[in-house]
């Protein structure tokens, strides 16, 4: 799957900082949170790298997506993913112009695709 995505110096949890304080400068809020790392230590006893899912959201672009077809809401919120990586921390997001293979999206996908664009390359 093609994503918008950037390696950094930071550590994960000053990388998740810079994307929480980036995402929320071009409009997102995260509404869910899901620590896979934590998740996997508690339920099956494996240690594994940092991971975090962020579910972000923008009310305003998903209003305007979830108007022309309410079927989007199985891709809500746009997943943006924290994980340490050798050397520093991955932070990637979906693309949402991958996502939507309608023609009435283009436009709407191409706003979002550059706001998370943007959101993420200010954190590498």
């Amino acid at each position: 799957m093609d994503a918008i995505e950037t390696v950094t110096t930071l550590s994960p949890a000053d990388a998740e900082a810079a994307i929480r304080a980036s995402l929320a400068d071009h409009g997102f809020g995260v509404l869910t949170e899901i620590d896979v790392a934590a998740t996997f230590k508690a339920k099956l006893g494996i240690d594994r790298p940092f991971l975090k899912i962020l579910g972000a959201c923008n009310p305003g672009f998903a209003n305007q997506a979830l108007t022309l077809d309410p079927s989007v809401a199985l891709l809500l919120p746009c997943n943006v993913v924290v994980e340490a990586v050798e050397g520093g921390t991955k932070v990637s997001a979906v693309d949402p112009s991958m996502l939507m293979n309608d023609p009435s999206f283009d436009d709407l996908a191409a706003q979002v695709s550059a706001k998370l664009k943007a959101a993420v390359d200010a954190v590498g």
